[in-house]
């Protein structure tokens, strides 16, 4: 495991090589990815956009280890995990990349503290208090640790799902649509929180979305169309990111 770690330190934090993910077989097949390659390089920004069914969020999840290429690489830093058995997949997984789902996921029964321990107490590890107190600070929530989800609005339970993905101090964040079910405002909070995270921890982010206002948070947008990578735009704007998407017809 300590040379894993050593290894995650090198090279683009993540990266695919030549990507294809299927579902299904034969006549019936899906195929949601058809060859992707890119890289993310550390302390970066990335958007990934494109229209339904595009394959934006089996990209994501294939780079954050939760689903299998069909065939094709995935590596974090020098390290190729998507040839790792299940075991020390999900060990790196937990200490080096933190995962935040449109849908929050939270434990209504439980705290915010407990929420945000959830995973490592999954992982048979015991929590360290400090480390959840920073976490929940870090994301405005200081104070908040013995509320519960149903106690806080959808935007504050959104910043206790990115600190359970913080908490583990993770040099790659990976976001499913994270402002999705959130009004502008909060949304843009929530945005600035990731921003944030790029540019003064020097985390990687890739952040799935539909919003080219979102996207223009990014250092870059890459757009997918039908499972391959067909435009990626630099410094990017919510106008050149919406001419883009109509282009496309998405």
């Amino acid at each position: 495991m300590a040379e894993m770690t050593k290894d995650f330190a090198t090279g683009p934090a993540a990266l695919a090589r030549d990507l294809h993910r299927d579902y299904g077989r034969g006549g019936a097949a899906v195929r949601a990815l058809r060859g992707v390659s890119v890289d993310f390089a550390p302390g970066t920004f990335t958007a990934v956009m494109g229209p339904s069914g595009s394959g934006k969020t089996t990209l994501l999840h294939c780079l954050a280890g939760i689903d299998r290429p069909t065939r094709g690489s995935v590596f974090w830093g020098g390290v190729e995990v998507s040839r790792l058995p299940e075991r020390r997949l999900a060990q790196l997984r937990r200490s080096r990349v933190g995962f935040v789902f449109q849908a929050f996921n939270l434990m209504p029964a439980m705290t915010v503290a407990q929420n945000v321990e959830l995973p490592g107490r999954l992982a048979g590890e015991r929590p360290d208090r400090e480390r959840v107190r920073e976490a929940l600070a870090r994301v405005g929530l200081a104070g908040r640790e013995r509320h519960r989800p149903g106690q806080l609005s959808g935007g504050q339970q959104q910043r206790v799902a990115i600190a359970r993905a913080l908490v583990c101090r993770p040099q790659v964040l990976f976001a499913d649509e994270p402002t999705g079910a959130l009004d502008r405002t909060t949304g843009h909070e929530v945005l600035d929180l990731l921003r944030s995270g790029v540019d003064q921890e020097g985390q990687t982010c890739v952040m799935v979305t539909h919003d080219p206002v979102a996207a223009a948070y990014a250092d870059r947008v890459l757009l997918l169309a039908d499972g391959v990578l067909v435009e990626e735009l630099s410094r990017p704007t919510a106008a050149r990111v919406g001419e883009l998407l109509s282009r496309m017809g998405g």
